[in-house]
């Protein structure tokens, strides 16, 4: 499920975190589908738990998980994963990359048509 790349830079938990939000981005993980317990995961990744505490900690507060005490911990569904301050976060991010690719002549026509693929991947109505 989660391989992690102990050459990379990034903490762990920052590479946990990171991989179980594009699995439920990718729809891998469905809403209110439980995830793997903090012991289970951190002895199948042979990391401390503490990390995978950390990580589903995060996830938690950005809307995209819930623990439900003595159950363990579920992925959030959409309407819950609503987090203003994070959408701002990634606006931010996106203005910085779409000024990058302007400054590298990419045409606003491709960053649409871009996009409108993206949504069409994801099945979402370009209308919405």
């Amino acid at each position: 499920m989660i391989q992690l790349d102990f050459k990379d830079r990034r903490p762990l938990y920052e590479q946990i975190k990171e991989k179980i939000k594009l699995l439920i981005i990718q729809g891998v993980l469905k809403a209110d589908e439980k995830i793997p317990s903090v012991r289970e995961l951190a002895l199948s990744l042979t990391i401390n738990p503490n990390t995978i505490q950390k990580s589903y900690k995060d996830l938690e507060v950005e809307g995209f998980i819930y623990s439900v005490r003595g159950k363990g911990n579920f992925v959030a569904p959409l309407e819950h994963t609503v987090n203003p301050i994070r959408q701002e976060e990634l606006i931010k991010e996106l203005e910085k990359i779409v000024a990058e690719l302007m400054y590298m002549n990419v045409s606003k026509e491709q960053l649409i048509t871009c996009i409108n693929t993206i949504y069409k991947k994801k099945g979402v109505s370009l209308n919405d």
